[in-house]
């Protein structure tokens, strides 16, 4: 079920919006190496499994690099599943290999912070 649909346009659009400056804010501190600022757009659950941020930088770069370094992004479905979030990005790694990397959101102290990210190879989806 779509969140627009659901909140009803306006309000939807607006969640969507939130849930995507922060998932290009991660993105973006992924391309600057920086993975404390990455870290800190990740859920508390998280945060306790990984500690630190050299660790979760280590996982992002050893098992995600198409999130860490991807070539090409474009935003996917928005969607709520049980009520859950999940905001779908399509990416292209350095060999043109395409996937989705579905985002699990939640909402901590009014912010968004993402709560997981499963990958899936796009040719599942048909991208």
């Amino acid at each position: 079920r779509l969140v627009r649909a659901r909140l009803g346009g306006p309000g939807g659009r607006a969640v969507e919006g939130g849930i995507r400056v922060v998932i290009v804010g991660q993105r973006e501190a992924f391309q600057r190496d920086d993975f404390a600022g990455a870290f800190e757009y990740a859920s508390p659950r998280i945060k306790r499994i990984f500690r630190t941020p050299d660790r979760f930088g280590a996982m992002v770069r050893g098992g995600y690099p198409m999130v860490w370094r991807p070539s090409s992004v474009r935003f996917g479905t928005f969607e709520e599943r049980g009520g859950v979030l999940y905001q779908s990005v399509l990416l292209e790694d350095a060999q043109g290999k395409a996937y989705v990397a579905e985002y699990e959101m939640i909402r901590v102290g009014g912010d968004w912070q993402i709560n997981g990210v499963r990958i899936l190879p796009g040719e599942q989806l048909g991208v």
